[in-house]
């Protein structure tokens, strides 16, 4: 892909799941990613942004200051970066919705209501601090993902009434507003290809055409796809989209939402197939977005081989050997090296492509109800082990051995954590009190490498994001070790006679995946905190 053709190659910092990145790391992203030839930057923000008579917008959340974001501009101005505001003028503002000044203004869920007065001052005020603080005529205003508009509050005012009307009638609106600031809109697609389709990733079915007339034209729609690695998918659905807007946008994904772990290997094969559909289809803004869904564990910068890779081939080169010793001179780390931070997501330390991390929600299931143990495949312990001896023999680099560090003492957690809940079962079936000490002794050493992995990722957190966002973490690493804590003491209690049985060892497992007694032993993608830690209502 030639450089020169492209008029955007950039990246999207997700600031709105809990991990608000400070400014001075934002500056830092900057520097990194426009000297590897990208020229565009969008920060994702929901709700954490400072909106004009809206006190409430992002409070408690960390948000950038009007100032913040100004600075932001002008440093990436000075280093040839656009900066376009990546907000939400329709769904995804969830954060907003626990607050009274918002509840009446929002249809479901966490969509806004359609044909409100209140919504739309809202988002005027919106655009209005967007043109105060960005000199980009343009802005992402998502729109994506809104499945329930007209369901809620909208059906009580207005009755049952046609969806697809209730979504343009809304997007000209908001482009309309956008207008009267200069604003040219850009907007995931994903709405209006449903409406003018019926299924997202349906490249077959025929377009309606009335749907494409009813774009506003000063909106720009952005396909976007993470999860393909095949060039015939991307080549159809570019030429599906084309149909309805010929100067489509492209949104790729460089894996950082899974988990504490990225996903290198995985964004690699994806970006190396979307772009190659990219350039025939002659698509001219392209970026790669790194989210971070359910909490923002993952480090950004922990997709450096990533992001690399791509701008390499977004400049035309395309020989894996000269980009690996590129990167090397570089950054002082060997690609393959960097790659190792991949690992704890990949169980058998193979670096297979694939979707799954079972490094978050083995981390987190719980030991004695067992909810992900069906997934388990007997060598996982082992395999974690060495994953941290591979990730602790990575030559020391002062920029960046904080992220070993933090894959390295996740790793040593789940070497003992990750089939500790079976092989307490086991015990406690076998009932021998030497075999059982042996669990509990384990249960010890778990509690003081889950100590290790908090000060680290802590570590890693403070370095480059604000403080608002790590009291999730605390929760849910706090009560982790709270609960390994309060396990070992009931093992302790039945191994001295001091209760009869332990009643949650007493229920047979179940399949994660609903097979019943019969165990799936297959890694899956399960990335929601409260599903994965207990079977019980959070």
């Amino acid at each position: 892909m030639k450089e020169e053709r492209l008029r955007r190659l950039g990246t999207m910092i997700d600031c709105s799941r809990n991990a608000v990145m400070k400014e001075e790391t934002v500056r830092q992203w900057i520097d990194l990613t426009a000297d590897m030839g990208y020229n565009t930057l969008m920060l994702y923000i929901e709700d954490t942004w400072e909106v004009k008579d809206n006190p409430y917008f992002g409070y408690g959340r960390g948000r950038y200051s009007t100032e913040e974001l100004k600075r932001i501009n002008r440093y990436a101005k000075e280093k040839g970066m656009e900066v376009i505001p990546c907000i939400q003028t329709l769904a995804h503002l969830n954060a907003i919705t626990r607050w009274p000044a918002y509840r009446e203004h929002i249809d479901i869920a966490d969509i806004l209501l359609a044909g409100d007065d209140e919504v739309y001052r809202l988002i005027d005020k919106m655009f209005a601090t967007i043109s105060d603080c960005f000199d980009s005529k343009y802005v992402n205003v998502g729109m994506d993902e809104a499945h329930f508009i007209g369901r809620g509050k909208y059906y009580d005012l207005h009755g049952d009434s046609d969806r697809t009307q209730i979504l343009v009638e809304h997007i000209c609106k908001v482009a309309e507003i956008g207008k009267r600031y200069g604003l040219t809109l850009c907007m995931w697609s994903d709405m209006f290809y449903r409406l003018a389709v019926g299924d997202y990733y349906d490249s077959d079915a025929p377009i309606r055409e009335e749907i494409r007339s009813l774009i506003p034209e000063n909106v720009e729609l952005i396909y976007w796809d993470y999860y393909s690695t095949d060039f015939a998918h991307y080549d159809a659905m570019l030429q599906s989209h084309k149909k309805l807007e010929e100067q489509v946008w492209f949104a790729g994904g460089f894996w950082s939402w899974v988990g504490f772990t990225p996903r290198n290997g995985y964004s690699i094969e994806a970006t190396t197939a979307a772009m190659e559909a990219c350039e025939k289809h002659g698509v001219k803004d392209i970026f790669f977005t790194l989210w971070g869904d359910n909490g923002g564990e993952c480090s950004r910068f922990a997709l450096l081989p990533a992001l690399f890779y791509t701008a390499e081939f977004a400049k035309g080169n395309k020989d894996e050997a000269l980009i690996h010793k590129k990167f090397e001179e570089t950054y002082g780390i060997s690609f393959e090296d960097f790659m190792l931070l991949d690992l704890p997501d990949e169980l058998k330390g193979d670096m297979h492509i694939d979707r799954h991390n079972p490094e978050k929600y083995l981390f987190y299931s719980d030991l004695f109800r067992g909810v992900t143990d069906s997934t388990l495949q007997g060598e996982e312990g082992e395999c974690y082990a060495l994953c941290a001896r591979k990730l602790r023999e990575v030559p020391k680099n002062d920029r960046w051995g904080y992220l070993f560090e933090t894959q390295a003492a996740l790793c040593e957690v789940l070497a003992i954590k990750a089939d500790l809940g079976l092989r307490t079962r086991e015990a406690y079936r076998m009932k021998e009190p030497n075999v059982l000490e042996a669990v509990i002794e384990q249960y010890r050493l778990l509690e003081q490498k889950l100590e290790a992995f908090y000060e680290i990722f802590l570590f890693q957190w403070e370095r480059e994001n604000k403080e608002h966002g790590f009291d999730v973490q605390d929760i849910r690493l706090g009560g982790l070790m709270r609960r390994v804590r309060h396990c070992r003491r009931m093992l302790e209690d039945y191994l001295a006679g001091n209760t009869g049985q332990i009643e949650e060892l007493e229920d047979t497992l179940l399949d994660f995946e609903g097979n019943g007694e019969t165990f799936s032993k297959k890694p899956v993608l399960l990335n929601t905190w409260a599903e994965m830690v207990t079977t019980n209502v959070i």
